[in-house]
């Protein structure tokens, strides 16, 4: 069995002497891992820095296999995501809120998606803003999509200030205002995409994904969301604060 696609380099651990297990996600086939020999070498510790972007070529006997990789550099972006401790926190978040995903099922907006969080390390709002898109689209991919095109209760578009922890569907400010201890923030820029990501948004944004990913994602699975998650917003959170005091 052999497939060849674009991959982003999610992780690389020891195995054996001189190999490492690496761990990617690819464009057709999602999440998955294969052996490298070889890997101790000066190029291929550069090559294998999670938030890499390589062209690999998997080949196992068997499907079920892990089989092994050959991996071309195509984008080189390690160096710039361990500039900032969000960048190097956002790289874990990422890799384990993609834990949640079964191994070669394919979601190419999510792949987007994580490259989109990895080019934006460069700023925190934009960093902040993206990861919080890229866990509306894991709840999407998972089947839990979060409905912030119009109030629940009365269909209006506009104002739209809070989302219902129960059914995650938008709430005008109106509608809103005799439950707002019940409900969720929700942040300008998932309404409106010209609206700045500030830290209190960005905050908001998570706690909106998390409260669904906890209930629908995680809960299920008898697992906590991962700790890289809630270091990663923290960090972000508080690169944001800096910009503005």
């Amino acid at each position: 069995m052999e497939w060849r696609d674009e991959a982003l380099i999610l992780s690389a651990r020891p195995f054996g002497e001189n190999s490492k297990i690496v761990d990617v996600l690819a464009r057709s086939q999602g999440r998955a891992s294969g052996m490298v020999r070889g890997a101790r070498s000066a190029k291929m510790r550069a090559l294998l820095q999670p938030g890499n972007v390589v062209h690999a070529t998997h080949r196992a006997r068997l499907d079920n296999q892990l089989g092994t990789f050959a991996l071309e550099l195509t984008n080189a972006r390690a160096g710039l995501v361990m500039e900032t401790a969000y960048g190097a926190f956002g790289l874990q978040f990422i890799a384990a809120m993609l834990g949640f995903l079964p191994e070669r099922d394919p979601h190419p907006r999510l792949v987007a998606a994580a490259n989109a969080v990895i080019d934006a390390v460069a700023l925190p709002a934009a960093a902040g803003e993206a990861g919080v898109r890229f866990e509306r689209i894991l709840l999407d991919e998972l089947g839990f999509g979060l409905d912030l095109s119009a109030c629940a209760a009365t269909g209006s578009r506009e104002n739209l200030t809070h989302a219902s922890p129960r059914t995650g569907r938008a709430v005008s400010a109106a509608a809103a205002a005799p439950y707002r201890d019940r409900l969720l923030p929700l942040p300008d820029f998932l309404i409106d995409a010209d609206a700045p990501a500030t830290a209190a948004g960005v905050a908001d944004g998570f706690r909106l994904t998390g409260h669904f990913l906890g209930t629908h994602v995680a809960g299920p699975a008898n697992k906590p969301l991962p700790p890289a998650r809630e270091r990663f917003v923290k960090a972000v959170v508080r690169a944001l604060a800096r910009e503005v005091s």
